[in-house]
């Protein structure tokens, strides 16, 4: 009996949504350009959505109208010279999918896909790294994963302190962003991947966040000693490893931004730490 009423259930909800996409829409009777300008106004995400609700929809939503108002102004000069694209539509998704490298290689650029903002990763080669030029103690590295040529191999220090620093114009206004540390550890990060490092992320002149994480964590015996204050990496669908450092607001993409990852105060020797970048997405809303 159950079943026959699921069934029905089944059934009067794919009638209903026959009767949803066949009944005409008052919007229907717009010119599609009017439609596809009142489209461009919202986000990548609702144009989606909209794109189910009529054919006439569906149509107005590829429009190069809606994609182009999603792209960022400079967007021409992001177009790889070795690709061609059929539309708007499909250049908003590429940028999406396959960051593209700016300013010699020194930084990778892509959008959020849901919301078309801004995302950006600071190659470890456009940060401050003490010690970083000595190559006893750091070296430049190839890794063939990475989006950056050369990268940031930690071999041996004593005092671990980097510094990184950009302007909020490369970010989407009004929007609130989280910055990350991206990297990989070897053989456990010795001297560094059980002790809390200090990090803090903000704007020149106003006061940072702070927190404290793990490059890894303790573990084994160890493993009594892990603070609850003291944020965790977690891993990455590409394969790296990742720790929020803080987050900030862009108002109005006219300040400086200031990012510092600090361990001075453990007497160990630190080495094991590979860091392709740090990265700059917009927050997750709770």
């Amino acid at each position: 009996m159950m079943q026959a009423t699921m069934g029905q259930n089944q059934g009067v909800e794919s009638r209903v949504e026959d009767i949803i996409m066949t009944e005409p829409s008052p919007f229907d009777f717009l010119p599609e350009d009017c439609i596809s300008k009142i489209i461009s106004f919202t986000s990548p995400r609702d144009a989606c959505v909209a794109a189910s609700v009529s054919k006439t929809f569906e149509s107005a939503v590829k429009s190069d109208i809606v994609w182009e108002k999603f792209l960022p102004p400079e967007y021409s000069s992001l177009i790889p010279r070795s690709r061609a694209f059929s539309s708007k539509k499909e250049l908003y998704f590429a940028l999406c999918d396959d960051p593209v490298l700016i300013e010699e290689g020194k930084k990778s650029f892509w959008l959020e896909k849901a919301s078309g903002k801004r995302c950006i990763m600071l190659s470890s080669k456009e940060v401050w790294i003490t010690w970083g030029s000595s190559p006893q103690y750091w070296r430049w590295v190839s890794v063939p994963e990475s989006r950056f040529e050369k990268i940031a191999e930690l071999l041996n220090v004593c005092w671990f302190e980097i510094r990184a620093g950009m302007h909020t114009r490369y970010l989407s206004p009004g929007t609130r962003y989280s910055v990350y540390i991206v990297f990989k550890t070897e053989d456990g990060c010795p001297g560094l991947g059980d002790i809390p490092v200090e990090a803090g992320v903000g704007l020149v002149g106003q006061e940072s966040s702070q927190k404290l994480i793990y490059f890894v964590g303790p573990s084994g015996r160890r493993r009594d000693r892990e603070r609850r204050d003291v944020t965790r990496p977690k891993e990455r669908e590409d394969g790296w490893m990742e720790a929020e450092l803080g987050g900030l607001y862009n108002e109005s993409c006219c300040d400086d931004i200031s990012v510092s990852v600090v361990e001075t105060k453990s007497p160990y020797w630190k080495r094991g730490l590979i860091i392709q970048g740090f990265e700059f997405r917009p927050a997750k809303t709770q």
